[in-house]
This record gives C-alpha cells, sequence and structure tokens, in this order.
C-alpha cells in the first residue's frame, strides 16, 4: 500500500481526470470517479458534526477518487437529514447517526473526521483513536491545555493517524514564504506579527433562554460542557465566543496564524505571555470573549505580537489577517492570498506578491489520506503534535487574559510558575462526562 506522495497525487489526479472531475466538484461525477477504484483501495469515511467545516473538510475529502462516504453524524437532525439527501440526490447513500459513539461501532469505517464544537474534539478524538479510527480533526485540538496533552497522548498510544484541520500547512505559498525566511535574507528578525481583523464580526445582541429547535439533542449538544437553558446565541457558529465550548478568535483564528509564527521562527513555547483587552466594541454583547485583543509573547531575541479585533477589516499592512516578520534587513508579510517582501532598500530588493496557488484545504486532505494509506505518519502536514503545540500557545495568551496577569510557562514542567494560570490549565467535565485518561 506504501507510495510516495508524488505519485499518489499523480494517480489520483489520473483517476478524477478520467472520470472528468475537476477541483470545484462536480457532484454528478463522483459516482464514476470511484467506480474506478477497487474496493480494497477505497478508504470509508464517516463525519461527527456536519453544519459547518465538518460538511467543508467531508466535501473536501470527495474529491478524493479512493474516499467513500459511509456515515454522518449530528445532533441536529435538521442538519443530518439535509446532508443526507445532498448526498442521496447524488447517488452517494449514508447511513446517519445520532450519537457519535454508534458511529463508531461501525467496523466499516476507516476515517474519522471531527467537525463539532472545540469542547466536543478531546473526547471523539481519543474514542475514535481508541475504536482503530485514523482521525481528521479540526482545530483548535482542544479548549484547554490538559486536553492538547491527553489527545496527544492517545495518538501515541493508538498509534493512528490524526491530522489537524489547519490546512495553511499545506499552502504552497506558505511554504515559499517559510523557506524564504530560512534564507536569512531578512537579516535578524527582532518582531513577528500575526493577526485576524474580522470586520464582517458585528454585535451579538442579548437573547433570551429558549426552547430547545425540534429536532436538536441539546444534552448531547452540551456534552462535557456545564448544563445551561438553550439560548440561540451559542448555539452553531456563535458557540465559538463562550467559554464552555471555544476559546474565541485567539484559538478561532489564532492557531492557523500564530502556527506560522511559530514555525517560521522555529519557536518552541514563549518565555511568557501577557494579553490586555476586552469587550470594547460592544461592552453589552452576549459574548464572553474579547473582541479586542493584543498579546506579546517573549521568547529569547525577539517578541511576538497577536492582535485581534471584531468589526474591524484594517489591519496591519491594510491585511484584515495575516503574519509578518520584521528583520533588520526587511518585513515579509504573509496572508493567505500571498506573500511579499517590503524592504529597507539600502539593505535588499522588494519582493512582489507571490499569489496563492491552490486550495490549501484540497491539498491538506490528499495529505492525510495518503498517510493513512502508506501508515507514514511522519509525512503528515500538521500533526497533532503540532496542533497540539499552538494550540497550547493560544491557551496562554487566553489564560493570561483571564488572570489579568502577566504568566510565564516552565517549559520542562509543562506547566505555569503561577498557580492561579496552572489552574486554568485543566478541562472542567460536567454531565458525568469525564476527561480520557489514556
Amino acid at each position: 500500500m506504501k507510495q510516495s506522495r508524488r505519485s499518489f497525487i499523480k494517480t489520483s489526479s489520473k483517476v478524477m481526470a478520467a472520470a472528468g472531475i475537476s477541483t470545484a466538484l462536480p457532484w454528478q461525477s463522483i459516482a464514476q470517479a470511484k467506480s474506478l477504484i477497487s474496493a480494497n483501495d477505497k478508504i470509508n469515511v464517516g463525519v461527527i458534526g456536519v453544519n459547518g467545516m465538518g460538511w467543508s473538510d467531508l466535501t473536501s475529502f470527495m474529491k478524493i477518487p479512493e474516499v467513500n462516504v459511509v456515515g454522518l453524524c449530528d445532533v441536529d437532525d435538521n442538519v443530518l437529514n439535509f446532508r443526507k439527501y445532498e448526498l442521496a440526490k447524488n447517488g452517494i447513500q449514508t447511513k446517519t447517526y445520532a450519537d457519535y459513539r454508534k458511529l463508531l461501532e461501525n467496523k466499516d469505517i476507516d476515517v474519522v473526521i471531527i467537525g463539532t464544537p472545540d469542547h466536543w474534539h478531546c473526547l471523539q478524538m481519543v474514542e475514535a483513536c481508541e475504536a482503530g479510527k485514523d482521525v481528521y480533526v479540526e482545530k483548535p485540538i482542544g479548549n484547554s491545555i490538559e486536553e492538547c496533552n491527553v489527545m496527544v497522548a492517545a495518538q501515541k498510544k493508538y498509534n493512528r493517524a490524526v491530522q489537524v484541520g489547519q490546512w495553511q500547512r499545506s499552502m504552497p505559498h506558505f511554504v515559499d514564504a517559510l523557506n524564504f525566511i530560512r534564507s536569512g535574507k531578512l537579516g535578524k528578525i527582532r518582531t513577528v506579527k500575526a493577526w485576524a481583523y474580522q470586520g464582517w464580526m458585528r454585535n451579538i445582541e442579548v437573547k433570551p433562554d429558549g426552547p430547545v429547535p425540534a429536532g436538536v439533542d441539546y444534552n448531547m449538544w452540551l456534552g462535557p460542557a456545564p448544563k445551561r437553558a438553550f439560548n440561540p446565541n451559542r448555539f452553531h457558529f456563535q458557540f465559538r465566543w463562550f467559554w464552555d465550548y471555544a476559546g474565541g478568535l485567539m484559538t478561532d483564528w489564532g492557531v492557523h496564524l500564530i502556527d506560522y509564527a511559530l514555525l517560521g521562527m522555529d519557536a518552541s513555547f514563549p518565555k511568557s505571555a501577557v494579553a490586555l483587552g476586552g469587550k470594547y466594541a460592544y461592552p453589552d454583547g452576549a459574548h464572553e470573549t474579547p473582541d479586542t485583543l493584543a498579546t506579546v509573547y517573549e521568547f529569547d531575541g525577539y517578541n511576538m505580537l497577536w492582535e485581534h479585533a471584531q468589526s474591524i477589516s484594517n489591519g496591519n499592512y491594510g491585511k484584515d489577517h495575516g503574519i509578518s516578520y520584521i528583520g533588520n534587513n526587511g518585513t515579509l508579510v504573509l496572508w493567505r492570498g500571498g506573500w511579499e517582501v517590503i524592504p529597507d532598500e539600502r539593505r535588499m530588493e522588494a519582493v512582489p506578491v507571490q499569489p496563492n496557488k491552490g486550495s490549501g484545504l484540497d491539498l491538506h486532505t490528499v495529505n492525510f489520506v495518503q498517510a493513512v494509506k502508506s501508515r507514514d505518519f511522519s509525512k503528515l502536514t500538521c500533526p497533532i503534535q503540532a496542533g497540539a503545540h499552538v494550540a497550547l500557545v493560544c491557551q496562554m495568551g487566553n489564560i493570561s487574559y483571564k488572570t489579568g496577569s502577566k504568566v510565564s510557562w516552565d517549559a520542562a514542567k509543562g506547566k505555569f510558575n503561577e498557580e492561579k494560570a496552572n489552574g486554568l490549565m485543566s478541562a472542567k467535565y460536567s454531565n458525568g462526562y469525564k476527561v480520557p485518561k489514556v
């Protein structure tokens, strides 16, 4: 079953071309493409959480002829039935599950995609590995430092392929920018910035608690999160702005962008972090996480700055998101659309915009499937260890914000030097759920 990534992509591309499939995923051609793949070469996929990124991930996976979707799971029957219908109208029949544990019992499933809210990622990833499945888990991998550590330990114990959905790692122009940074042409880099200015994000107006929508298993949606009455502000996409389920923009966009800030500097963990911010845009809004935040991370010889803001689009260098590496000779600015170098004209020449050249998500899922087939996990673009690294750094920023003070990290001990901060490392599970013991 072993083959090189190059030969795998080449073979898959030939099959796609033979079937008339493009990367735009024309559903009418999927069945024809998959008919050219032998049963022994097919990879059966099940998806837990099909409303947002879980569905985006699945549609990317389905561009790979070897992939065969056999199971969908969601706590919202409305979403689940609609996704099943979308597949069925194009000739793809799937089983559906309201309880992810039943999906994991299906021995025909080889790979599980986890697209649930953050507070579910740890439990579902660990149980999927325990069930013998390979896992593609959405970012951020956990909602606490403890969960990050547990997930890394589970991958090691069960020896499964686990890819984190930080697909920027598979974007060719991001890799090219990294190579330029490592060439040394920028000179000594003294400051790295990463930012997300999300102008489309408006106020979340306070709404009263209300009845659970028909077809929703709300108790299963809550899972290990604290028991609360149903509130529409906390459901589906908006969960990201409440501490029970997620970590706000710091963990939502931060794991993508801080990841490359760390990669560009070959950095491990910062010595300290201090975060300042709050609900500055909408002080009366329903959200709990800060809509405005600035965080300084201290490393040997340089600082890394994270900034985020809701309802503002004009970020650094006129970009609403990105990473900049500020060196003595010039500054490299990197974003999803491309990268460029703004020079100190006395010391180096400018590099014009080098544009994005492909779908990071599609390349990321191909990379994962190749690792599943070859069992060579060293080829994963974003293994669980990498996802845990950046998630921990993002959690450091949030913990500093919550404590209202600077925090310092003891890498040898894997904990903070401040007891108040250490108290925020643990996962707090409710409703009878227990943090997995690995």
